[in-house]
C-alpha cells in the first residue's frame, strides 16, 4: 500500500502554498501600481512637451499641426489602455459572496438603464423573465451583463430597430447548470475571429466607427471564470451575434 503522508508534511505543503499565494498577489500589486502611476509619468511629459511645441511655435505649418494632434490623440488613448489594463487586474481581487441572484430582474434593470442612457435609440427587448436563479456574486453577474448588454447595443447601432433577446435552458449534459444566450440582430463577424475577441485590446472595426478599447469581452470572460462559468460567443457578418453564458444554478 501506499506511504499516507505524515499530517507534519501536508501542513508544510499548506503553508508553502500560502507563501506561493502571497508573493503571487505582492507582484500583482506591484504590476497594478506600475500599471497606475509609474507608466503614466512618461505619458505626462509626452503631453508637456507636445504642449510646449504648440504654445512656443504660433506659427508652426499645417503638417506639424497634424502630427501634434497625433501625438495628443495616441497619449489619451494610452491613458485609457492603462485605466483599463488597471479596471481588468482588479477584477481578479474583488471580493466575491456567493448568493442566489435573480437574474430576471437584474436583466431588465439593466436594459431600462441602456434603454434610458440611449433615450433616441429604438430597441425591441425580448427578455426571459422566467430564469431561475443563479449562484454568483450579484455585483459580479451585474458587471458582466451589463457588459454583454452594452455591446449588443453598440453593434445594433445601424439596425431599426434593434432586435436584442435573452433566452434561458438548464445546460445539457450538465445538471445544475444554467445556459443563457443573448442574441442580437447586429453587424455580426466572421466566425473565424471569436476567438481573437478574448484578447487584450481586440477590435475588428475601426475606432472611428466602433468606440471602445477591446476590453468589454476580455473582461467578461474574467468575470465568468471567477464565478465558475463558460463563456462563448458566435456570429455571421450582417447577421447578428450571440453570446452563451454557463452558470451555476443556485
Amino acid at each position: 500500500m501506499p506511504a499516507v503522508p505524515a499530517p507534519e508534511s501536508n501542513a508544510s505543503e499548506v503553508e508553502r502554498l500560502h507563501q506561493a499565494l502571497a508573493q503571487e498577489r505582492a507582484e500583482f500589486q506591484e504590476f497594478v501600481y506600475a500599471v497606475s502611476h509609474d507608466l503614466r509619468a512618461p505619458l505626462r511629459h509626452i503631453n508637456a512637451f507636445a504642449k510646449i511645441i504648440e504654445e512656443d511655435w504660433p506659427d508652426k505649418p499645417v503638417e506639424v499641426e497634424r502630427h501634434l494632434t497625433t501625438i495628443r490623440q495616441s497619449a489619451q488613448l494610452l491613458a485609457q489602455q492603462l485605466d483599463g489594463l488597471a479596471t481588468l487586474s482588479r477584477l481578479g481581487q474583488q471580493h466575491m459572496q456567493l448568493q442566489a441572484v435573480d437574474v430576471s430582474t437584474l436583466i431588465q434593470s439593466l436594459a431600462a438603464e441602456l434603454s434610458q442612457r440611449h433615450a433616441t435609440r429604438q430597441v425591441q427587448w425580448q427578455l426571459a423573465q422566467d430564469v431561475p436563479q443563479l449562484q454568483a456574486d450579484s455585483e459580479l453577474l451585474r458587471q458582466l451583463f451589463l457588459n454583454l448588454l452594452d455591446n449588443a447595443m453598440k453593434f445594433t447601432r445601424d439596425r431599426h430597430p434593434a432586435h436584442i433577446a435573452l433566452s434561458w435552458s438548464l445546460a445539457p449534459d450538465e445538471p445544475g447548470w444554467c445556459q443563457l444566450k443573448l442574441r442580437d440582430n447586429g453587424i455580426g463577424f466572421a466566425p473565424a475571429q471569436a476567438a481573437q475577441l478574448f484578447k487584450v485590446f481586440a477590435k475588428l472595426h475601426p475606432v472611428r466607427e466602433f468606440e471602445g478599447l477591446g476590453l468589454g469581452l476580455v473582461a467578461s470572460r474574467k468575470l465568468v471564470q471567477r464565478l465558475g462559468g463558460r463563456i462563448e460567443i458566435t456570429a455571421q457578418p450582417d447577421l447578428g451575434c450571440q453570446v452563451t453564458v454557463i452558470l451555476p444554478l443556485a
